[in-house]
């Protein structure tokens, strides 16, 4: 919070106004398309997660494709995103771990969007407001079960994020 104050003398009498010129600061990371994260390769990746589960972000990326075929993976020291001719276009982004990749879908919060996802069963973690992202929980036998619902859910988000090219 940031207040600004200025000194007003009328007559004789001095009197102090405050002024609120800044009322929130977010805290935490960048937004992922400012790109002011440390850049890594697939290999950190390998290595940080798994190679099966780097795979996983290789299946998404193929479903990606379907609909955005010119997108490549940036491999990111908190995440791997997605570029565009080397910009950032990351209406979804991916954050392999041990066991599971975690997919976040930029999406505004929506009740349909929502009862599709707790209809297909996929494991759905808490929206995320801050990023305005939906965060899924996907296993190495997920992509197979869900692959449809991940497309049409992939494809709502680059399409209204407004970086999509044809």
């Amino acid at each position: 919070m940031a207040i600004q104050m200025n000194a007003v003398q009328v007559g004789e009498v001095v009197s102090l106004l405050f002024t609120t010129v800044l009322d929130e600061v977010r805290l935490g990371r960048i937004d992922e398309d400012e790109e002011a994260l440390e850049t890594t390769d697939r290999a950190f990746w390998e290595t940080r997660a798994t190679k099966a589960m780097v795979g996983v972000v290789d299946e998404i990326l193929e479903i990606i494709h379907e609909f955005a075929p010119g997108l490549e993976l940036k491999y990111n020291k908190f995440y791997i995103g997605l570029a565009f001719q080397g910009m950032p276009n990351n209406f979804a982004i991916f954050v392999p771990r041990r066991n599971i990749v975690r997919l976040e879908v930029r999406l505004a919060k929506d009740d349909e969007v929502e009862q599709k996802l707790e209809a297909s069963g996929v494991n759905v973690m808490e929206f995320d407001k801050r990023s305005g992202r939906y965060r899924i929980r996907l296993e190495k036998g997920d992509l197979k079960k869900h692959r449809e619902m991940l497309r049409e859910l992939c494809e709502r988000a680059y399409f209204e994020s407004g970086k999509s090219v044809q």
